[in-house]
């Protein structure tokens, strides 16, 4: 009998990449050898979640996968991500992995870019919540016996009460409607703390919520750049 091909799942702390992984084990299919998060070198934090690194690594050992942490600055361009992906990727191909499994859901450019990343390397991409309806997945994601938390979210949808809440049956229901169940398009996001994929639960405290402003350029009507900004709630979450 063949071995299981080796795989490594992109890891963000939050829902969709603990359900991609979660569908990944109950698949049987493959062997995991680790999970891999892009972390701020400045902040040590995950992107957009806000989450300190220490919270992915207990994530980690509570789950028990090896952790690999790639290290981007926090001012490096969107050509410096590439180049970190595609080196890490290379290290992926010489130690035989086949494959990496992402939590994406729905956005086509998302995945048409992590395509293009990967056949650098030969590499094949993974994609167990692919087209999924996001209200059912979000429900049937509880259901399984999840535990997440909101921990960051836009400002727009989300007042600084909602920060830190755990997502309960009704928190489909209970949003605005230009709002994805699942925030796949950046609404919020979200760290795991419980659930089926985990040996243990993830320990952490509360710290204080806190606003940020990001400011970027959008094109308008007549096609021309402009300045737009968006404010974000972030919950702080602690060591324990």
């Amino acid at each position: 009998m063949d071995s299981k091909k080796k795989i490594t799942i992109s890891w963000s702390g939050g829902k969709d990449s603990a359900f991609a992984l979660h569908k990944i084990l109950k698949s049987d299919e493959f062997e995991i050898v680790s999970l891999h998060t892009v972390i701020n070198e400045e902040t040590e934090r995950v992107g957009m979640h806000g989450v300190h690194q220490a919270l992915i690594e207990r994530q980690a050992s509570a789950i028990g996968l090896p952790l690999t942490k790639l290290y981007l600055g926090g001012s490096e361009s969107h050509d410096a991500y590439i180049k970190l992906m595609i080196d890490f990727y290379v290290q992926c191909a010489n130690e035989d992995i086949h494959a990496v499994v992402f939590g994406d859901i729905f956005l086509e450019d998302l995945k048409s870019f992590r395509e293009a990343l990967l056949n650098v390397t030969g590499l094949r991409g993974i994609y167990p919540l692919w087209k999924l309806d996001t209200g059912m997945m979000i429900q049937d994601f509880t259901a399984a016996g999840f535990k997440t938390l909101i921990c960051a979210a836009n400002a727009k949808y989300f007042s600084e009460g909602a920060m830190g809440k755990t997502i309960g049956d009704d928190f489909a229901s209970s949003l605005p409607a230009p709002v994805d169940p699942c925030g796949e398009n950046g609404e919020f996001h979200t760290f795991v703390y419980d659930g089926p994929v985990f040996k243990n639960p993830v320990a952490f405290g509360m710290g204080d919520v806190v606003q940020k402003k990001y400011s970027y350029q959008v094109l308008n009507e007549q096609g021309l750049p402009e300045q737009a900004e968006t404010f974000f709630w972030f919950q702080d979450l602690l060591l324990s």
